[in-house]
């Protein structure tokens, strides 16, 4: 996820501005990107010979995953050299920006959990079709056909299992406001993910005035704001026993740690959050045909296993997340999921935001 939501609208506005900038960005869509032919296959693979090579813009972590997906991609297509550039959402917003403003853009695809969004909203993002979208369920797609998903993320609790045991950890959203959980808690400041996420989720499961309600009891419980790391760094502080409980972080991190010894444990909570990071076609690329041979190969069954193997959720379901992870899967946990997609993502957050001032700085 981005990390800062004001350096992000600063990319954003950023991205928004060079839509007026003339006629460039008004470029459509190359025709392979939306074709459904039967001779689709072929068409992309002859565009993709010609144009030799593919750059991906990428959150994915490069050991676990780009570096895997580069290679069994090139292999299985020895005349595209894949090259990719990994950073943090808010980071690729601003490089595709300036590569915009420059009219060069290197990207010919952009994946991350709101770098997609990004594009979308500053009219920056061309529409695609790739059959393994019909695989996927249909509340993670964009009905306009700007972006899929890639990979899934849920949130939940982390708690330090050698100081609250099991069975007296808080397991809702409303066991948080007992008392003796006041100055015990933790969550993420600065980040889409972190107290933005959380405050969003309630707003649409419960409505606004239920969430208010709740939030006000919440403010009096002094959750401390955690804002010099990564949702992991987060965990880590848990696991060391500083906090006792971190909201609001990737479920299936405290599960990777508690496999190694770790003395942590996630509880999902009803709603689950659930986000989507997304894949997005930038206007102005200049390799349509081999942007859309990988992104049919990233959604395919080999890539969704890839990003299974490399500890992230698929998007896919024939393809399964690591075993010890599908227990922080909502449906198979038995936990009713919130879904939050890119629109309600940039529709909730700003205001989301000017909640989390209010009641808890």
């Amino acid at each position: 996820m981005t990390r800062m939501p004001g350096s992000a609208a600063v990319a954003l506005s950023a991205l928004a501005a060079l839509v007026l900038a003339g006629p460039a960005a008004a470029q459509t869509a190359p025709d392979i990107l939306t074709y459904r032919g039967a001779d689709r296959s072929q068409r992309i693979l002859d565009g993709a010979r010609r144009e030799g090579q593919v750059v991906l813009y990428s959150a994915m972590i490069v050991n676990q995953a780009l570096r895997p997906v580069a290679d069994a991609f090139m292999k299985k297509y020895p005349f595209v050299k894949m090259r990719f550039w990994r950073a943090d959402s808010e980071d690729i917003a601003a490089k595709l920006s300036a590569e915009i403003r420059a009219n060069n853009v290197v990207a010919d695809l952009a994946e991350g959990t709101g770098v997609g969004e990004y594009l979308v909203q500053a009219n920056q993002a061309q529409p695609y079709y790739t059959p393994n979208i019909e695989r996927i369920a249909e509340k993670y797609r964009d009905p306009a056909g700007l972006w899929t998903p890639t990979r899934l993320s849920y949130f939940s609790i982390a708690y330090n299992t050698k100081l609250l045991a099991a069975d007296k950890a808080p397991r809702s959203f409303d066991a948080l406001l007992d008392p003796q959980w006041k100055g015990k808690m933790s969550w993420r400041i600065g980040s889409l993910s972190g107290t933005a996420l959380f405050i969003t989720n309630l707003r649409m499961a419960w409505g606004e005035e239920k969430a208010r309600q709740y939030f006000q009891k919440l403010a009096e419980q002094k959750i401390v704001n955690f804002g010099s790391g990564s949702a992991r760094t987060l965990v880590d502080r848990v696991i060391a026993g500083e906090y006792p409980i971190a909201l609001n972080i990737f479920a299936h991190h405290p599960l990777i740690s508690a496999a190694k010894g770790a003395p942590v444990e996630s509880i999902l909570m009803d709603p689950v959050a659930t986000t989507a990071a997304t894949m997005t076609v930038p206007k102005l690329g200049k390799n349509p045909h081999a942007a859309i041979l990988l992104a049919d190969f990233i959604l395919s069954t080999e890539g969704q296993e890839i990003l299974a193997g490399a500890e992230y959720f698929p998007v896919r379901p024939d393809v399964a997340p690591l075993a010890g992870l599908d227990r922080v899967v909502p449906a198979k946990a038995g936990v009713p999921e919130n879904f939050i997609g890119a629109e309600a993502l940039n529709k909730y957050n700003e205001s989301s935001e000017r909640i989390f001032q209010e009641l808890f700085r």
